[in-house]
């Protein structure tokens, strides 16, 4: 059904000098899914996101979220939609605590930045968010570590913590389990997991890990040189040739 797209791309297209680094991309994203972007590298996947966040202007195509054209809109007018990309407003300082970190992106979520003088009573209802918010990432035992402290793998998870702040009804995650061990993806996948089934969040997410991809994906879209060469389930995007192609080179 058409109301359960919540994202809609239409001949997307971004051409630097000449170079045409995404070509005519059409997608379709239902709300509620997991829904990942792949390639090879140089594929177009990154261009692809920042195109959706208007980090860049697009040279064709339209851009429509929860049914609104957002092809000529600002990066924080979409965030403020509630399309928003984790490192947009993940406001992680190193020297505060986990919990403080959460507890600034719900104040900066309710428009109150800096506002540290409000009466204890307001500060502890963020207080009690910011724990729910932990615990939704699995970081209810690091509430009062200094972000700087965290592994790598924790330091992802908190910034998507204050990225949830904000209740946003979609999700963009460029290469989550980069540069992550086993045990770390593993986490990660649990956290992506939880959040699309505890919050209902439409995640979309840029991910190499082809194992992970498949394993939490509701629907699989892959680029190869700018264009769109795949758009199914996992198991349809994994049978098809023009994938095994492009992964393998032997279309090029």
């Amino acid at each position: 059904m058409a109301d359960d797209v919540i994202l809609e791309t239409r001949g997307l297209t971004k051409e630097f000098r000449g170079f045409i680094a995404v070509r005519d991309v059409s997608l379709r994203v239902r709300r509620g899914t997991i829904h990942a972007l792949i390639g090879p590298n140089g594929a177009g996947k990154t261009t692809c996101f920042n195109l959706l966040t208007h980090f860049l202007a697009p040279t064709r195509g339209r851009i429509t979220f929860k049914g609104q054209d957002i092809t000529g809109r600002r990066p924080a007018d979409i965030a403020r939609l509630g399309l928003v990309r984790s490192f947009q407003i993940s406001a992680v300082f190193p020297h505060l605590t986990a919990l403080e970190n959460v507890r600034i992106a719900l104040q900066r979520g309710r428009g109150r930045s800096f506002d540290f003088w409000r009466s204890e009573r307001a500060l502890d209802a963020l207080r009690e968010r910011a724990r729910e918010l932990l615990a939704a990432v699995g970081l209810e035992g690091f509430a009062a570590t200094p972000a700087v402290e965290l592994p790598y793998g924790r330091k992802r998870a908190l910034e998507i913590a204050t990225t949830l702040a904000l209740d946003p009804p979609m999700l963009l995650l460029d290469e989550p389990m980069a540069g992550m061990n086993v045990e770390e993806k593993q986490d990660m996948c649990r956290f992506v997991l939880d959040v699309n089934d505890q919050y209902g969040t439409t995640i979309v997410l840029i991910e190499h890990d082809m194992g992970v991809v498949m394993d939490i994906s509701d629907r699989v879209v892959v680029l190869d040189y700018g264009r769109k060469i795949g758009d199914g389930t996992p198991d349809e995007v994994r049978s098809s040739q023009a994938v095994i192609d492009a992964y393998l080179g032997v279309a090029h």
